[in-house]
């Protein structure tokens, strides 16, 4: 296995050379998966960790829970590892700090950063100052700093572009290595906010969605599934279980993961 600066090192690299598609994982097992598919690195998604562990998402689960997982994760992968931490577990600036230096320290690579609270966004410069604080903590760490103004619809429709580009300006001069704005795929959206923002752009994907391609055509340079697998597997379990419940049968497990290989993902 390389260092863990070898790994941060290489990316930070994969945002340059791009599309760096990313099937977000949620546990050791979902990483393993990803991992051996093919991925060049394993993110997490918060909301999938959340609920793995108990709770729902949304700032609701304890740092030091989250962060043992990924240490967890780092361990058992061979690719960078990058960390979904909310909106960075506290309060205060100092308190994102010392989460930037628990995800080094537990083998990451790479964070996101929400820059939204309960359904509204921090202010601009208090949010710069968690970033900020961020990176003094973890120099070398790569910080994917989330704008949510289109995935919570902030704003006019007609504004939301140039509120976007703002923040987005003023995280990166507050040390974030890329940007992230969930809530579009539009590829004329996605072409103005890669040309308008001077760093690596990541978008969410969901079904229906334009193909990898056609978002890295745009500008794209990250491209995230988020929480999407681990619903998807919740609903195979739903499912399943109503199938068996209610009408006696079991086809809703046909197409399974086979359990040797499964199992042998975990004796490398």
């Amino acid at each position: 296995m390389t260092s863990a600066a070898d790994r941060t090192r290489l990316f930070h690299a994969l945002h340059q050379t791009g599309p760096l598609a990313l099937p977000n994982a949620w546990d050791v097992a979902s990483a393993l998966i990803v991992e051996a598919a093919g991925a060049k690195a394993v993110a997490t998604t918060s909301a999938g960790v959340a609920w793995t562990l108990g709770a729902p998402d949304g700032n609701k689960v304890e740092r030091d829970r989250v962060i043992d997982l990924v240490a967890r994760i780092a361990r058992v992968v061979e690719v960078p590892v990058s960390a979904d931490i909310e909106s960075g577990f506290g309060r205060t600036a100092d308190d994102v700090a010392e989460t930037a230096k628990a995800v080094v320290e537990a083998g990451a690579s790479g964070v996101n950063i929400e820059d939204g609270l309960d359904g509204v966004l921090r202010d601009v410069a208090e949010q710069a100052e968690r970033l900020r604080a961020a990176r003094e903590a973890a120099p070398d760490l790569y910080i994917n700093a989330r704008i949510d103004t289109y995935l919570r619809g902030i704003g006019d429709p007609e504004d939301r572009l140039d509120r976007t580009l703002e923040r987005a300006a003023k995280f990166l001069e507050a040390g974030a290595s890329g940007i992230f704005v969930p809530g579009t795929t539009d590829l004329e959206i996605v072409a103005e906010l890669a040309k308008g923002i001077a760093a690596p752009l990541n978008v969410l994907v969901e079904p229906g969605a334009p193909a990898v391609d056609e978002l890295a055509k745009a500008g794209a340079r990250r491209i995230s599934l988020g929480s999407a697998v681990a619903e998807a597997a919740y609903a195979v379990t739903r499912n399943a279980a109503e199938e068996l419940l209610t009408r006696g049968t079991y086809g809703s497990v046909e197409g399974g993961f086979p359990y040797g290989e499964l199992n042998a993902l975990f004796k490398r």
